[in-house]
């Protein structure tokens, strides 16, 4: 079944108000919707209304950090919405940054890769129901039991950009969550998810404006794409999948201090890779690129260029 998800909740609607708009993407044709965690909503309810205003869709998170909640309160979140939803639940664990974890939340960001491995083995047993008394790498728990533990056992995937994280998703994980990256990357990165196993899933979060008005769509991508691929992780992935003699101009601004220059050094053709834009129909075919690459559910996130983000939601719908 090929999966088409779409980010929520969306931008600029109070979360109340989103009953509608969401029941409306299953009649659309979308299979799953997606949330997120940085500076909005959580990642945990807008899914949980989600899974009774639309009771056929798929829920996502993409992604919680592995941070931010303590490993046991972490599994109740997970627990408890896989318990009002069974069978639906994909839930997407990853890093984060050391932004959102160091000075938002005022937690050390320390050996990420060994913090999210430790989580997922953490909840594979957790929510079975099991007692946990481990001493991990990362955190110890000692005594847990879970008093909620899901009919079926959600899947879990793990946010991922270079090869290690890639590869624990496929061995550990159902899969991997990717963003940031062209359809043409795809073909780069999910031969190391495949790598764990038959079934393993390639989500990936998709950045879409559908707008034919492409020098504001570029002009303000830029700035999308300068708040992320400045951070560390993102700048080594791309210079990973090639990217970085395109990018190098906009790190050396951007190191030096020049906020201005480091955004208008990014390439168009940079910001055509990474942001689908153009008419619904050149997204649509656009998207349909990094399926044929190996994406398994494309969720796509309207970016808000002064678009209505229900009607983007319309306009880009599978059928």
């Amino acid at each position: 079944m090929q999966r088409y998800g779409m980010t929520i909740p969306f931008d600029g609607i109070p979360l109340h108000a989103q009953r509608d708009a969401v029941a409306e993407l299953a009649d659309l044709g979308y299979t799953d919707v997606w949330s997120s965690e940085a500076n909005g909503a959580d990642g945990f309810t807008p899914l949980a209304l989600a899974s009774v205003w639309a009771p056929t869709l798929r829920l996502g998170s993409a992604i919680v950090p592995a941070f931010t909640r303590g490993p046991a309160t972490l599994a109740q979140c997970v627990a408890s919405l896989a318990d009002a939803a069974p069978g639906r639940v994909a839930f997407g664990l990853g890093t984060s940054s050391d932004v959102i974890v160091e000075r938002w939340n005022d937690i050390a960001f320390d050996e990420p890769y060994k913090k999210v491995r430790d989580t997922i083995r953490f909840l594979r047993t957790a929510l079975t129901g099991e007692k946990v008394r481990e001493s991990y790498d990362t955190f110890s728990v000692d005594g847990f039991k879970l008093g909620v533990v899901p009919e079926e056992q959600p899947r879990i995937l793990l946010a991922a950009l270079r090869e290690g994280m890639l590869r624990l998703a496929g061995r550990e994980g159902d899969g991997a969550i990717v963003n940031w990256l062209s359809a043409e990357d795809v073909r780069t990165v999910a031969p190391h998810v495949h790598a764990g196993g038959e079934g393993k899933e390639v989500v990936a979060r998709i950045f879409v404006a559908p707008s034919t008005d492409t020098d504001t769509v570029r002009a303000m991508g830029r700035f999308a794409i300068a708040a992320y691929l400045n951070v560390p992780v993102y700048a080594a992935f791309h210079e990973w999948v090639g990217r970085g003699e395109a990018l190098q101009p906009m790190w050396d601004a951007w190191q030096a201090g020049d906020r201005k220059a480091a955004t208008a050094a990014i390439p168009d053709e940079v910001v055509d890779d990474l942001i689908v834009h153009g008419s619904p129909e050149a997204c649509r075919e656009h998207i349909g690129r990094y399926v044929e690459a190996g994406i398994t559910c494309p969720a796509l996130a309207v970016l808000p260029f002064g678009l209505d983000p229900v009607q983007a939601a319309r306009d880009l719908a599978p059928r």
